[in-house]
């Protein structure tokens, strides 16, 4: 079972950064998609962005040009260093975990970081 743990979620201001780290267990950390998912009250979750085990980054439209996903591989974490934070990018932050060898597999999902953004 792989273990996916997100971290750095806070208060901050409008305009402000915060970089989210998420650290997954097992040793083919290398091999996943890693992924960043955000929950708003009463809205549905959707993506904010991804990374392949190639590098291949994607982002949301509503987060382009602000947030940066980026990985090292050997510290088996992930990271989304999130730049001109607003009001409305507040949002429980989820990461998951695809593994690219078992497309078929589920992804595994952290527990979320709470962000808020707000004076």
């Amino acid at each position: 079972q792989v273990q996916v743990v997100e971290s750095g979620g806070g208060l901050v201001q409008p305009g402000g950064s915060l970089r989210l780290s998420c650290a997954a267990s097992g040793n083919i950390f290398r091999f996943y998609t890693m992924g960043w998912y955000r929950q708003a009250p009463g809205k549905e979750r959707e993506m904010v962005a991804s990374i392949t085990a190639g590098g291949i980054k994607t982002y949301a439209d509503s987060v382009k040009g602000r947030y940066t996903i980026s990985r090292d591989n050997a510290k088996n974490t992930a990271y989304l260093q999130m730049n001109s934070l607003k009001p409305e990018d507040t949002a429980v932050y989820y990461c998951n975990a695809k593994n690219q060898l078992a497309p078929n597999l589920d992804p595994y999902w952290g527990q979320g970081t709470q962000v808020t953004v707000s004076s």
